[in-house]
């Protein structure tokens, strides 16, 4: 019997603190730092975002979003044989242990089953899935968690105002499991290191000691030139993949990043913008988490119903872009 992969439950969760561009026109103002929600919102359609309190870590709102998906799938935590936590804001320094290992901890699964963290920042969580979905049809593994996680707003620099607006905390979680109905149709991963310095964290430890700012870095018009035409391009290639058209996908799921990236990258893909499923909005870019959490809100709210054909897209630093097309 052929195995295929399939989506049986989502999760989402933002942390309480809710920050929006007013807050943020304050709080930079105080610094010196001039700006407006009008400009805020004028480049990004962004009007608000959520911020973790001090003392919780990415692996506090993975857990959050995994519970959720885990109910909606029916599973108990030790039905879980592999978890991929997608993130490039880790509980630890260094990435060990892994965030991942950190979410089965507070899960509470005893079952040791795998877990480890994906690192492809803003396109983490679409290359989780297309690892969850092999590792599915592999037959190595049953029931997948699959994690994005992030708190972006300890690793922005509050004084660039181009950058440090469009950041939110935020996790979102799916369970990949195995099925006797196709339900993840195609996925497909790039990267071209050559473009690493256009969106990067600028930071090294040497013996101790930090080497750089500490902060996120990012040439925003070169990563929005980019952006639309790598999406466009890997979004053709699952559908060609999958033998769908665009006529056939009833919800484009982009990754948050803003609203102009997801409105171009719609229109190249010939998908009308009142099928982007959009949350960027009030949740802002929370990178990997960006996917899920949009997901999680489609499901819950009765957008995206049973039989439906999802197209995932992301782009992130590295540079990393992928795309996963999903029946739900």
């Amino acid at each position: 019997m052929t195995i295929y992969s399939k989506i049986t439950g989502t999760g989402s969760y933002l942390p309480p603190r809710r920050v929006t561009n007013e807050d943020l026109v304050a709080q930079m103002a105080a610094n010196g730092v001039e700006t407006s929600d009008e400009w805020i919102v004028t480049r990004s359609g962004i009007t608000a975002r959520h911020y973790a309190d001090d003392g919780v870590l990415a692996s506090d709102l993975g857990v959050e979003a995994a519970k959720k998906a885990l109910e909606m799938a029916k599973l108990e935590v030790n039905d879980i044989d592999l978890i991929l936590l997608a993130t490039s804001t880790p509980d630890h320094y260094g990435g060990f242990p892994s965030t991942a290992c950190r979410v089965q901890a507070k899960l509470g699964i005893t079952s040791n089953c795998a877990a480890v963290d994906v690192s492809a920042v803003c396109s983490g969580f679409v290359y989780a899935m297309s690892m969850a979905d092999a590792f599915v049809r592999s037959g190595m593994h049953k029931n997948v968690l699959v994690i994005g996680a992030e708190i972006y707003s300890r690793v922005v620099d509050f004084n660039d105002r181009a950058t440090c607006v469009l950041f939110g905390d935020g996790g979102g979680a799916v369970v990949v499991s195995a099925s006797n109905e196709p339900g993840i149709l195609a996925s497909k991963m790039h990267a071209d290191g050559s473009l690493n310095e256009c969106l990067h964290f600028d930071g090294r430890i040497s013996c101790g000691v930090l080497e750089g700012s500490g902060f996120m870095y990012m040439d925003g018009q070169a990563v929005f030139k980019l952006a639309v035409t790598v999406l466009d391009q890997v979004g053709h290639e699952v559908m060609e993949m999958a033998g769908i058209d665009p006529s056939q996908i009833d919800w484009l799921i982009p990754h948050q990043a803003n609203v102009r990236i997801m409105q171009s990258a719609a229109k190249r893909l010939k998908i009308p913008a009142d099928k982007v499923v959009v949350t960027v909005d009030w949740t802002g870019n929370t990178s990997a988490a960006t996917i899920p959490i949009a997901m999680d809100t489609a499901m819950r709210d009765g957008r995206i119903k049973p039989g439906q054909n999802i197209l995932l897209a992301a782009i992130g630093g590295g540079l990393t872009w992928g795309a996963v097309l999903v029946r739900m």
